[in-house]
């Protein structure tokens, strides 16, 4: 399956900084993007437009595989309050593997970009990705793709049966041999 996400570059009221990066939706591309995708650039993100609150990105180009090993971690995400999609991106230099040509100028005016390496639905791969040093931050998932991923769940995840552990007042007590 095939998904573009959206990018909000959001203007915020501080003294340090002036905007910040933020994933703001995950689309899924049934092709209706194909004008932005370029054959060199299997990432590939445009431009959309600006208004009072910051700009607006699209990129496109990535692929969701579900895989039965990862059930329990699609588990913990549809049965969360509000299932989410995990955006893992990073600040780039090099953005011009990474935007298409018709807004490459405007995206330079910054030092770095934001660019969406990898989305993912498990709550384990994402928890896997941020302890790597990655940034990871979550989108709303809605109910159509929540129910989708709710039957892969049924279908694939068998919880682990619970084993049970002997309390430590049974296994006996370590002690020093009177003299």
């Amino acid at each position: 399956m095939h998904f573009a996400v959206l990018m909000r570059k959001q203007s915020i009221d501080n003294p340090w900084i002036s905007y910040r990066w933020v994933p703001q939706e995950v689309l899924p591309d049934f092709g209706q993007f194909e004008a932005q995708k370029q054959a060199s650039k299997p990432i590939c993100g445009q431009f959309l437009g600006r208004d009072e609150e910051g700009e607006s990105w699209l990129f496109t180009g990535y692929e969701l595989s579900l895989f039965p090993d990862e059930a329990e971690g699609y588990y913990l995400n549809v049965s969360a309050t509000t299932p989410s999609w995990f955006v893992m991106w990073r600040l780039e230099e090099d953005i011009d593997r990474y935007i298409d040509d018709q807004s490459i100028a405007l995206a330079k005016t910054e030092s770095t970009f934001a660019v969406p390496h990898r989305i993912c639905v498990s709550y384990n791969e994402a928890a896997r990705l941020l302890d790597g040093g990655e940034s990871v931050d979550t989108v709303l998932m809605t109910e159509e793709h929540a129910s989708w991923l709710q039957e892969y769940v049924n279908e694939h995840y068998r919880p682990e049966p619970k084993k049970r552990h002997r309390p430590a007042s049974f296994k006996g007590a370590e002690r020093p041999k009177e003299g």
